[in-house]
């Protein structure tokens, strides 16, 4: 179990470290609502009234309506603020006798457990209480609320009771209280024989929920028959990849000068294929330069090495044709290497 509230038992000068922990629990079965149609979850919103806006559980703040329609608004500290003695404090303020108190005034009950440094009063304090048979009325603040509790004893350990305030609990106005109805004597006899043939010691664990029993007994049921589906996805993700995918699509738009983006891929190709081809014949032009330049330079230094044979035309033009021809064959071959290296 999880304390949900930690102070002190005052009884008189003695002072009790405890921890106070939730005594029950709910055992319902718990639905969510849903749509009919396709089981999506029904949600909540926190919604101004003025603004529409949707708030925040950390903007929200306690609003007390005056009578003559003004708003008095408080924060958490406020709250803070308040004089509160019984904030952290369970004081003792008188004993009685358990009949004293009728149950329409419980409230909640929890358990008290001690401090380790607490446990020796803490049991004293509690054999005190059993022994003397009575119930210690005290009051106690749990999330800014104060109440009245009543503290007694339960199989070993410290119970605490809150209570109602007196004027919390409404006086029943019935018509039939101010009428007088007469009862029979056999009646009221049989009445009574009735009661006493029914009479037995108090055991809750003789008793079951039939409702929750049957309740599983038809999810069981429902479960068993395949009468079940898969929990939908929520509306909320859906939406958001939507409107991720409508923003991206206008900015790849916006970016292309207003072209979608399923035709623009389409009209630029073209240009890519322009820009391409033109890349490739730059890059020729580079690899072929070199090799004419070494076929020019290889021609002067032959006619340097034989000055005494002088040329003919015929012979410059064939020389001439060749240096040709073999510039074009390192060109032809340059694009293909400089392809390969790109693939």
């Amino acid at each position: 179990m999880r304390s949900i509230w930690r102070g002190a038992v005052s009884f008189g000068l003695v002072s009790i470290g405890v921890k106070l922990y939730t005594a029950t629990e709910d055992h319902d079965i718990r639905f969510n609502q849903v749509h009919a149609t396709d089981g999506g979850r029904i949600r909540y919103r926190r919604v101004c009234s003025i603004d529409g806006a949707e708030v925040e559980y950390s903007e929200i703040a306690k609003g007390y309506e005056l009578p003559d329609g003004q708003l008095v608004v408080l924060t958490d500290e406020d709250f803070e603020e308040l004089p509160l003695a019984s904030r952290r404090e369970i004081e003792v303020l008188q004993f009685v006798d358990q009949d004293e108190i009728d149950p329409i005034q419980y409230e909640k009950t929890y358990y008290l457990e001690p401090d380790p440094s607490a446990t020796r009063p803490y049991v004293l304090l509690r054999d005190a209480l059993d022994n003397a048979g009575r119930v210690a009325i005290t009051k106690i603040a749990i999330r800014s609320r104060e109440s009245l509790a009543a503290l007694r004893v339960k199989d070993g350990v410290m119970v605490l009771h809150t209570m109602r305030w007196p004027d919390e609990i409404r006086r029943p106005d019935f018509a039939f209280l101010d009428e007088d109805v007469a009862v029979r004597p056999q009646e009221l006899q049989m009445a009574e024989a009735l009661i006493g043939s029914m009479t037995g010691a108090f055991d809750p664990t003789e008793f079951t929920d039939d409702y929750r029993e049957a309740m599983a007994e038809l999810l069981e049921a429902k479960q068993s028959g395949g009468e079940v589906q898969p929990l939908p996805e929520t509306a909320e993700s859906g939406a958001a990849v939507v409107d991720l995918m409508s923003a991206l699509r206008r900015s790849v738009e916006a970016a292309r000068g207003g072209a979608s983006a399923e035709e623009a891929p389409a009209e630029r190709a073209p240009a890519k294929k322009a820009t391409a081809a033109r890349k490739a014949t730059r890059a020729a032009d580079e690899d072929a330069a070199p090799a004419r330049r070494t076929t020019a330079r290889k021609t002067a230094a032959a006619e340097r090495a034989t000055p005494a044979k002088r040329a003919t035309p015929a012979k410059k033009a064939t020389a001439a044709k060749k240096a040709t021809a073999a510039g074009k064959a390192t060109a032809e071959k340059a694009p293909a290497k400089r392809a390969r290296r790109t693939a």
